[in-house]
């Protein structure tokens, strides 16, 4: 409280000198960092885009997918267990990509590394879940935290906070994911086959359920799962002209003449143990 009084005793007499020395050091403050970043983004715009030609050239970066993270039951098929993979085996699976030195990187930076040739961090490797079922959230996200990871969410709208016999994450889950740097992307309204799309359903589809990401997250949605991995050559225009930079296919070959828009991922099943998920990263990757 002393310190209040003889603060607003010596104010007058120090104000006009002080406003100045604010003044000064606040525009020179601005000036320089808008100088900073007109040199910025004169740099960025100086850097040709790669085609994409040139982007087939480059090694590609690891992309693993998840769907459900929880124990097998009696009720799940053959083909199921390719997609579910216990809580024991995945961390497991983490741990070891932790140990043998890879970083988890997000789109923009596959994106920049892809077009602009900008470096990636020493073995990088991207963690990326589908459908938006909670274990990715309750599983999943701690796991990856703990050593340092971030994910991908593709997230299928019509699921969020839906319960029953698969529980799925709600809108507040999805923005924490957002709000601690995981990147929020989409997967369709339904789940529908993008090779099956019509015109109606670029909205109901693709534009309807981002604007309702980004009212969840406040960030633009600009990355995109096919649902079962399936594309249609023809309709991979329409991506970029419904905002996104790129999109993730499963482990099929790539589109010669968009490349950004059939980033290849695999699976990492639940039947495999870590050596075996090295093993096909390598193979898979090369």
């Amino acid at each position: 409280m002393k310190r209040f009084l003889i603060g607003a005793f010596l104010c007058p007499f120090v104000f006009s000198a002080c406003q100045s020395t604010s003044a000064e050091t606040d525009s020179t403050t601005l000036v320089t960092n808008d100088t900073a970043l007109k040199k910025q983004v004169k740099a960025d715009v100086s850097i040709k885009p790669a085609d994409a030609a040139t982007i087939l050239t480059k090694k590609e970066v690891p992309v693993l997918c998840y769907h459900q993270i929880r124990e097998w039951t009696g009720n799940d098929g053959k083909r199921a267990k390719d997609d579910i993979i216990s809580p024991t085996r995945f961390k497991e699976h983490v741990k070891m990509l932790a140990d043998s030195g890879y970083h988890s990187i997000l789109p923009d930076q596959l994106y920049d590394y892809l077009v602009y040739g900008k470096a990636l961090p020493e073995k990088p490797i991207m963690f990326t879940f589908d459908d938006t079922d909670l274990d990715q959230f309750t599983v999943a996200y701690p796991t990856l935290k703990q050593y340092g990871f971030k994910g991908v969410y593709f997230i299928m709208t019509v699921a969020i906070g839906k319960k029953g016999r698969i529980a799925y994450m709600n809108a507040q889950q999805i923005k924490e994911l957002a709000d601690n740097g995981n990147v929020i992307a989409s997967h369709t309204y339904d789940h529908k086959n993008f090779a099956k799309f019509t015109d109606e359903d670029w909205k109901t589809q693709i534009d309807e359920p981002n604007k309702k990401l980004e009212r969840i997250t406040g960030k633009k949605v600009e990355y995109f799962a096919y649902p079962y991995g399936v594309y249609k050559a023809s309709l991979l225009p329409k991506l970029k002209e419904h905002g996104f930079k790129a999109a993730f296919i499963l482990s099929t070959k790539r589109d010669e003449n968009y490349p950004l828009y059939t980033i290849r991922r695999i699976i990492d099943p639940g039947n495999y143990t870590a050596k075996n998920l090295m093993h096909s990263i390598k193979k898979s990757f090369k």
